[in-house]
């Protein structure tokens, strides 16, 4: 081994040994996650058939929310998810977190979403995130995944240089890039480890770097500065910010109204014929305008995103907002949010991300095998040594 390759091993092999159960956990709760929106959105539609006598038109958006109200008018409608999957339900988001389906044609009561999967990704994503850690704890497990994770993406840039073969002939090649039959296990898990880490390091490192700027405030505002631009402001208390929604918990059902969705819902469809889902902010009463955000895409892809701003007075779009329109620093971390799941680009990044995931399970797994038997038998080396020695001193 050349020095740059001795140096850039051990410590490739002690940040493996140190972050290596934690990626482990952030490798295994990544390939759970892959399809995570569309299996919700499957689970939903599973929830409700339309009858075969069912209308042929959707009822509009204000009279599904005139509906649920006759039932739930204890509660504060928040949003209406519409899709145009005709099999699909409406989706309608109360205050506190909770939502009903609605069937589009009727406006008729289905029920709340399906309970058990949402909650099998809540508890995914909390340790994918924060390592089941609740309440002030979140923060720990947030620090640790993500020092975790950056200590992977040291361990695959390392790896892209450790792996590459030192003799370029077409042997070393092969077997660097092609799995091999007929191995002990010592160098079964080496062949793995240096197979699955050629081919899967370069998704894997922007699966990685995505990860960083959600861990880091820093690294979010560096992504805008990169391009020249100021980062935004943090959240504080304005729309949307954690005063916002504690007074939004204790509005009155009269807090809302719905005048002019239906309106701002038309407009919104002529922006984008090829819709698949459109949300609909349910106004206050003071607020002039309705927002409605319209996804041609699968909910991880924010270049199919558009969103309008209607104005519930004049009747007149205000504003359309579409990925084109937004800051090159705005778009950069947009794709970096989305690269990391591979949603950018729709079903097969996501099959992309959801892959090197489960190879990174197999590159840590190997890897702390590896480690394992390295550090045996330098302790059965160190415990020879001894012997040696007192057989010397004899002879």
């Amino acid at each position: 081994m050349s020095r740059i390759r001795t140096v850039l091993f051990w410590l490739h092999l002690a940040a493996g040994v140190t972050a290596g159960v934690v990626v482990l956990i952030m490798s295994i709760t990544g390939v759970a996650l892959t399809y995570e929106k569309q299996v919700i959105e499957w689970a939903d539609r599973q929830a409700w058939s339309a009858p075969p006598s069912a209308p042929a038109e959707r009822l509009s958006p204000e009279t599904l929310l005139a509906r649920v109200r006759t039932v739930r008018s204890e509660a504060v409608p928040t949003m209406v998810t519409l899709r145009a999957d005709a099999r699909s339900p409406v989706t309608i988001a109360f205050e506190g977190g909770s939502a009903l389906l609605v069937d589009p044609t009727t406006g008729a009561i289905i029920g709340p979403p399906p309970p058990g999967v949402r909650a099998f990704f809540r508890t995914v994503t909390n340790w994918h995130r924060w390592l089941a850690m609740e309440g002030t704890s979140r923060a720990t497990g947030k620090a640790v995944t993500g020092a975790a994770n950056l200590l992977f993406l040291g361990i695959v840039v390392s790896g892209m240089y450790i792996w590459v073969p030192r003799v370029w002939t077409w042997l070393q090649l092969r077997q660097a890039l092609w799995f091999r039959r007929g191995l002990s296990s010592k160098a079964r898990d080496f062949n793995w480890h240096n197979v699955i880490g050629i081919w899967s390091a370069v998704p894997l490192a922007i699966v990685i770097i995505g990860a960083v700027p959600i861990s880091y405030p820093w690294a979010s505002n560096l992504v805008y500065r990169v391009v020249g631009e100021t980062p935004p402001a943090p959240p504080q208390g304005g729309p949307g910010g954690p005063a916002a929604r504690g007074a939004g918990r204790q509005a009155a059902p009269e807090a809302v109204d719905p005048t002019g969705i239906d309106a701002g819902f038309i407009a919104a469809t002529h922006h984008a014929s090829e819709w698949r889902v459109i949300s609909i902010r349910v106004p206050r009463v003071a607020a002039p305008s309705v927002i409605v955000t319209v996804d041609e895409g699968y909910g991880g892809q924010p270049q199919k995103r558009g969103t309008l701003t209607f104005n519930r007075t004049s009747g007149r779009e205000e504003k359309w907002e579409s990925f084109s329109d937004s800051s090159p620093g705005r778009r950069l971390r947009s794709w970096l949010r989305f690269a990391h799941t591979g949603e950018y680009y729709g079903l097969p990044g996501q099959t992309v991300a959801g892959l090197v995931s489960a190879g990174g399970v197999v590159l840590v797994w190997t890897g702390l095998a590896l480690a394992f038997r390295r550090l045996v038998a330098w302790v059965r080396r160190r415990r020879a040594r001894p012997n040696v020695s007192e057989a010397a001193k004899a002879a």
